[in-house]
């Protein structure tokens, strides 16, 4: 394995590079991976799945808290953390073990240590303890870490990042979310539903603030209406430990104190000491820059998933590892056609909150940047028979070129992350909204939402007004 035995070696195996090993080797190619920790990466470890079966345990706490609304009359005598935690940890456990095995069964060497880039006469290798793992092609996909702040460095107790809010030992009675983007908002979601008393700052602004100000404006609505102290537009100046709490002094003047501070302020790229500059790859305030086809400014590494400035996203890591792996085995013979590399714009996007924010595509400002008149039209969830059963708000806002295509599918409400694959769908195959009105879509499903809504702005709605 140290002397060319091998046609690819990716650096991390987390979502962008287990997915790369995974497709190269299905291609042909011999492949090793590098992971210090766990394969699976944040994602699945301390990222989207854990914390995706916290929000499951939220939502059936509301459902027991709530269930009157619906003529279920029932009590929540509590809720037990730990085991909130046990059953994210099987959830993990067992996504884990499935995907352990998947690798095994296709071949791939696993090489646990810590890796790093390295040059051996020239060309790239790397270097795990003693060993040198050397190949034609090499993917880093180290991923990204929690950001933190000057003067508010976690402790893990009280103030907190994603990853050690997952391993409190008991709930806290309030909690200050430092970040309103999809994380933040996540965790400010499903504490209040544990019946946490929680205040979420954003200095942006508005909350989830790459979405469209309408969806914005409705989560914080919403937040607002489930007893969460919303607070945009406002910096933290400075935080200190209070005893066995913390207050915060905003910009503003005001001041906050809680239990515990999560500083959910977004995450930054995992490039600092493992070579890469070294080795000659450039790196643009932590990101590695690479080519329209992933490659680095060095011949034969490329970079993946959130190493690569944009989206950072599991399935948009996925997305880079597949084509990696396409694109070294169509430049060494093995794959005829070249692969075509998924654009950020049309990865769907999802926050997990209550409600949920769900999109695809351009906002309406963005497109009326690029292409000049575009029309809109938003349907309100009201009018959909699914949704007045789920007791949910919101809308499905479309965005499309005037005689053109769909370029922008924006949703909130609950569950309308689900409704994201047909969205992806009508963006990516650019369709018109008289071709997706032409579809039937089941009857009562929030499917429907989408069809109405391009039935609308086809010019001939069914049941709204137009």
């Amino acid at each position: 394995m140290e002397g060319g035995d091998l046609d690819l070696v990716v650096l991390g195996a987390g979502s962008g590079g287990y997915a790369c090993a995974l497709r190269a080797a299905q291609l042909g190619l011999r492949v090793a991976l590098v992971e210090r920790d766990l394969v699976g990466g944040t994602c699945l470890h301390r990222g989207c799945i854990p914390t995706k079966a916290w929000l499951h345990a939220a939502e059936v706490a509301d459902s027991a808290r709530d269930g009157s609304r619906f003529g279920v009359h029932a009590t929540l005598e509590k809720v037990d953390l730990a085991e909130v935690q046990a059953y994210a940890d099987s959830v993990v456990t067992k996504l884990y073990k499935g995907l352990t095995g998947l690798v095994r069964s296709r071949g791939i060497t696993v090489v646990t240590g810590e890796g790093r880039l390295v040059l051996e006469d020239g060309a790239p290798a790397v270097q795990v303890g003693d060993q040198v793992l050397r190949a034609p092609s090499v993917v880093l996909a180290s991923g990204s870490r929690t950001k933190t702040l000057p003067g508010l460095e976690p402790d893990g107790e009280v103030v907190l990042t994603s990853d050690s809010a997952l391993r409190l030992g008991q709930l806290p009675g309030s909690a200050i979310v430092l970040g309103g983007g999809a994380i933040g908002s996540e965790f400010a979601s499903a504490w209040r539903s544990f019946g946490v008393e929680v205040t979420l700052v954003e200095a942006l602004p508005r909350l989830v603030p790459n979405e469209e100000p309408a969806a914005s404006a409705a989560l914080a609505r919403a937040f607002t209406k489930r007893g969460i102290t919303v607070a945009t537009g406002v910096a933290v100046r400075s935080c200190t430990r209070t005893g066995s709490g913390v207050s915060v002094e905003l910009a503003d003047g005001r001041s906050l104190s809680a239990d515990v501070l999560l500083v959910a302020v977004g995450r930054a790229p995992a490039s600092a000491g493992l070579g890469y500059e070294e080795a000659g790859v450039e790196l643009d305030r932590g990101h590695v820059v690479v080519d329209d086809r992933l490659q680095t400014t060095v011949p034969g590494v490329y970079a993946v998933g959130d190493l690569v400035a944009g989206l950072q996203l599991a399935h948009r890591g996925f997305a880079h590892g597949m084509f990696v792996a396409e694109e070294v085995a169509h430049r060494s013979g093995r794959l005829a056609a070249a692969p075509v590399l998924l654009a950020d714009v049309d990865i769907p996007r999802v926050t997990y909150s209550d409600p949920e924010v769900a999109s695809v595509g351009l906002t309406e400002e963005a497109a009326r940047a690029l292409h000049g008149e575009v029309e809109t039209l938003t349907y309100d969830l009201a009018g959909n028979g699914r949704s007045q059963i789920l007791r949910t708000s919101g809308f499905v806002k479309l965005v499309r070129l005037t005689d053109g295509p769909v370029v922008g599918v924006h949703m909130v409400g609950a569950r309308v992350g689900e409704l994201i694959g047909e969205a992806q769908l009508i963006t990516g195959w650019e369709a018109h909204p008289a071709e997706v009105a032409a579809l039937q879509h089941a009857h009562p499903t929030q499917h429907e939402a989408l069809g109405e809504a391009h039935l609308a702005l086809a010019g001939r709605p069914l049941h709204t007004h137009g």
